[in-house]
C-alpha cells in the first residue's frame, strides 16, 4: 500500500519572489515527491511549503531546498514579524498514510543528521522527535531567536542535538521533529495596536492557562494596517477552530476591538473544517461522509 508523509517546511524567506521559486523548485521537480501548496507571507516574511511523498524523495528535496536558502538567505539581514532561529527555520514530519509516528520520528532523526553533516547547520528536534524533553515545544527551542542563539548555543543547555555548539553564520539552526496535523489559523483584528494582540494571544494560548493544544502570538501587519493573533493548533480535535474564534471574539471585545477577518495559513484536515461548519450553521448531525469530495477522494484511495 502507498506510504504518504506530510512535511511542511518554513523557510525565512516571504518577500523575495526569484527567491521563494527557487525555494520551492526541488519540490516540484523531485520524482515521489508532490507539492500540495507554498504560501509566502511578506509581514512574516515566512514561506511554507507543503509536501507529501515517502522518505527518501522527501529527504532529497528537503536537502536541495536548504542548499538554496543557504545561498541565498542572510539571517543576519532578515527582518520579519514570525520569530524564526534558520534560514531553513523549522521542518516537521507527520504520517498521513500507512506511516506510523514512531516512522516519522526516525525520519525527523535522519534527516537532522544529513543536514548537519551535508550543510554543517546545527540541529534541533522538537516534539515527538525530541531527545530532551523541555524541547518538546519550539518555542523553548527558539527563545531569543537568531539574534540570541548566536551566543547562548555555546552554553550546555543550548547546545545542539546535532552538531557542533556554533550557529552558521548566515542559515542560522534548524528544528527539525515529527507532529500530529498542526492549522496555522491567523485572526486579524482591526487595529493597530499591537499590544492587544499581544494581550489576546496570551489569554488564549495553553501556556499562559489559555486553551489546551493552543499556541499564539500577536504580530503587527503593517501592509495591511491591522494586527494579528497568529495561533497554532496543535490537536484540533481538543480545542476546535471555532472555539479558538469565539475565545478571540469575546477577549476583543473587551478592547473594543472587531475581527477583520480570518484566515488558515496552509493546509488544514478537513474534519477540522467540519466541526467549525457544524457548530456555526447548527448541522450537529454533519459529518465528513457527507461531502462528495471525501467520498470521492476515498473511493479513489480504496481502488489505488
Amino acid at each position: 500500500m502507498r506510504r504518504l508523509i506530510e512535511c511542511v517546511p518554513n523557510f525565512s524567506e516571504g518577500r523575495r519572489s526569484e527567491v521563494i521559486e527557487a525555494l520551492v523548485e526541488p519540490f516540484r521537480r523531485t520524482p515521489g515527491c508532490h507539492l500540495l501548496d507554498y504560501r509566502a507571507d511578506p509581514d512574516h516574511n515566512r514561506l511554507v511549503v507543503s509536501v507529501v511523498g515517502d522518505d527518501e524523495p522527501l529527504k532529497s528535496a528537503l536537502l536541495q531546498a536548504a542548499k538554496v536558502a543557504v545561498e541565498r538567505i542572510d539571517l543576519n539581514a532578515h527582518q520579519g514579524e514570525h520569530p524564526r532561529i534558520g534560514a531553513l527555520d523549522v521542518v516537521p514530519f507527520v504520517p498521513i498514510k500507512n506511516a506510523s509516528m514512531e516512522e516519522c520520528v526516525r525520519l525527523a532523526h535522519d534527516f537532522g543528521r544529513t543536514l548537519n553533516e551535508e550543510l554543517d547547520i546545527p540541529v534541533y528536534f522538537y516534539e515527538e522527535a525530541a531527545l530532551r524533553p523541555e524541547r518538546r515545544r519550539l518555542e523553548v527551542i527558539r527563545r531569543g531567536q537568531f539574534e540570541a542563539l548566536k551566543t547562548e548555543i555555546k552554553n550546555p543547555e543550548r547546545h545542539p542535538d546535532v552538531g557542533e555548539p556554533r550557529i552558521h553564520p548566515t542559515a542560522g539552526a534548524t528544528v527539525v521533529g515529527a507532529r500530529k496535523p498542526l492549522i496555522a489559523f491567523n485572526v486579524n483584528l482591526r487595529t493597530t495596536d499591537v499590544e492587544i494582540a499581544k494581550e489576546i494571544a496570551k489569554a488564549i494560548r495553553a501556556s499562559s492557562g489559555g486553551l489546551s493544544s493552543v499556541k499564539a502570538i500577536g504580530l503587527t501587519l503593517e501592509e495591511r494596517g491591522m494586527v494579528q493573533v497568529s495561533v497554532n493548533v496543535v490537536d484540533h480535535e481538543k480545542n476546535p477552530l471555532y472555539r479558538v474564534l469565539e475565545m478571540v471574539r469575546m477577549e476583543a471585545r473587551r478592547w473594543g476591538v472587531e475581527v477583520a477577518e480570518t484566515e488558515i495559513y496552509g493546509l488544514a484536515p478537513l474534519p477540522a473544517l467540519v466541526d467549525s461548519l457544524k457548530y456555526y450553521m447548527g448541522m450537529h448531525s454533519l459529518s465528513a461522509d457527507q461531502i462528495i469530495e471525501a467520498r470521492l477522494l476515498d473511493l479513489m484511495g480504496g481502488e489505488g
